[in-house]
Parts: structure tokens; C-alpha cells; sequence
């Protein structure tokens, strides 16, 4: 079960699923509330409207990882019933993770953070993660953000911009290696708004609950989004809590945030965590 990170869908993980689908794996790519399937797209954003996108209110500003966790948590129930469930994060996704390990350990067989937020009694959320000296060197798109997200209660990007700067930090921020016409795809799959409430939700994996799931994290050593020294800060905080329960590392040295540009490597380091 494949949860996406901030400001995307469950078609992010579409590479991925079709290749562990391919190796006889069922695999369910979820969409978090408002998102993919069910994605609130602004009017404004429609028109391309600046002015209009820095004020439009969005439902999204309403949910918390709360939110995220009951809706993933229900899908986990389902799942389990017809066999073992490993559960994967990315980026903002690995808050719901732990939070979902912790509502529900018994339903799960493994978990996996990838290149994912893993916070601790330290950096209790995705916010404080943000924050860390460890992540002073990741790309944050404040120049980026459309209207006041303290206001609008969401983080509000466009996707759709035509103005060179905004692309070239998103393509940074993402996948700078990769060629223009899959970073325009990938691009092209983003969602405007993610709740700046969730990114404020506490999501500690707790020892009893979370801390006894054998647990993997695919460390991406040319992210910009969730700095490598961010990783393997939240890598060691979580194994000096469980140290009879330390996490599995799958190293990926050149992948970006998004992942690398083949499917194949991540779909190998997945596969190996099935029963």
C-alpha cells in the first residue's frame, strides 16, 4: 500500500505500482482525502488567476493528518483481510505511516519510509522535520507559494506557471536530472494546495506500537526536498529508540525527491519486504 506525499496523488506512484503489478504483487496506490480522484481544483487556478488563486478558500485547509490517517487506516483494514500489508510512505506520506503504525500494528507486516518524514519525540512533525539544522540546505518554495498559506490554511503552489524561475526551483526541488519532458509529467500530476495543518500534526511512531514493525527506509542521497543529513538524522533517532528494531537501509545515492527517473531499483527494494 503506496501513501503520496505533499501536494500529489496516488498516480505519483504509478511507475512503481505497474512494475511490482507487473511481478504479481497486488498494490494499492492510495489517494489521500482531496487528493487524485477526488482533488479540489481552484477556479482560480483554472484561469491562472495570481490574484485570484492568492485569496480563493480551499477545503483542504480542513483536514489533518487525522484526516489522513482514518482514511489510510480504513484502506488497511480492507487490505488486511486478504493478506499481509506493507505500508509505504513518501515525503509527507511518512507522517501518515507512523500515524497509521500506531492506530493499527497488528494489521501491518512491514512499513517503509521513502525519502519520507520519520518524526521523533525531538521533531514531532513534518513542520519541526522542516525545520531541523539538518535540512538547512533543502530547497523550500517560498518564493513559490501563492497568497498567505497562514490565511488560505494551505500551502497553495501552481503547477501549471510559465515563469522560468518558479520552474526552475521546482525542478530542483523535485528532479533536477531529469529530462524536461518527464519533469513537465510529473509536473503536470501535482496538486495546488497541501493542508499546512497536516505538515503541523504530530505523528510520533510510538515504541509499543510502531516501534515494534520491522521497518525499511529508502535513503535518496541527492534529495533537495528532505535533505539526506534530515534522513539519516531521522533514520538514527528511530533506531536509538528501538535499538533491537532498527531500521533496514536501501541507499539510492543519486535519487532525487521524486525518485529515481527508472522504476525498477525502488520497485526491487519493495518487493523484497513482501513475505
Amino acid at each position: 500500500m503506496l501513501v503520496h506525499g505533499t501536494h500529489s496523488a496516488g498516480a505519483y506512484w504509478l511507475p512503481v505500482a505497474q512494475e511490482l503489478t507487473l511481478r504479481g504483487h497486488r498494490v494499492v496506490a492510495v489517494d489521500l482525502p482531496l487528493h487524485g480522484s477526488q482533488a479540489f481544483v481552484p477556479e482560480s487556478y483554472q484561469r491562472q488567476d495570481l490574484v485570484a488563486m492568492a485569496t480563493e478558500p480551499s477545503p483542504v485547509a480542513a483536514l489533518s493528518l487525522d484526516d489522513y490517517e482514518k482514511h489510510v487506516t480504513r484502506i488497511v483494514r480492507r487490505a488486511a483481510a486478504h493478506g499481509p500489508v506493507v505500508l509505504v510512505g513518501h515525503s509527507l506520506g511518512g507522517a501518515t505511516v507512523s500515524r497509521v503504525s500506531n492506530a493499527v500494528p497488528e494489521l501491518l507486516h512491514h512499513i517503509c519510509y521513502m525519502a519520507a518524514f520519520c518524526p521523533s519525540p525531538a521533531l514531532p512533525t513534518p513542520d519541526a522535520c522542516t525545520a531541523a539544522p539538518e535540512n538547512a540546505d533543502a530547497l523550500i518554495p517560498f518564493d513559490q507559494i501563492i497568497g498567505d498559506p497562514e490565511r488560505l490554511g494551505v500551502m497553495r503552489l501552481n503547477p501549471r506557471t510559465g515563469d522560468a524561475a518558479d520552474l526552475k526551483a521546482l525542478r530542483e526541488m523535485m528532479c533536477a536530472d531529469y529530462p524536461d519532458e518527464v519533469f513537465r509529467q510529473r509536473l503536470g500530476s501535482m496538486q495546488t494546495d497541501e493542508s499546512t495543518t497536516a505538515y503541523a500534526g504530530r505523528a510520533v511512531g510510538e515504541v509499543q506500537t510502531w516501534g515494534r514493525l520491522p521497518r525499511t527506509y529508502l535513503r535518496f542521497g541527492d534529495d533537495r526536498t528532505i535533505a539526506t543529513k534530515l534522513q539519516d538524522r531521522m533514520i538514527a533517532e528511530a533506531d536509538a529508540r528501538t535499538p533491537h528494531n532498527p531500521f533496514r537501509v536501501r541507499n539510492f545515492p543519486t535519487a532525487p525527491h521524486i525518485g529515481p527517473l527508472d522504476p525498477a531499483p525502488v520497485a526491487n527494494a519493495l518487493a523484497a519486504l513482501a513475505p
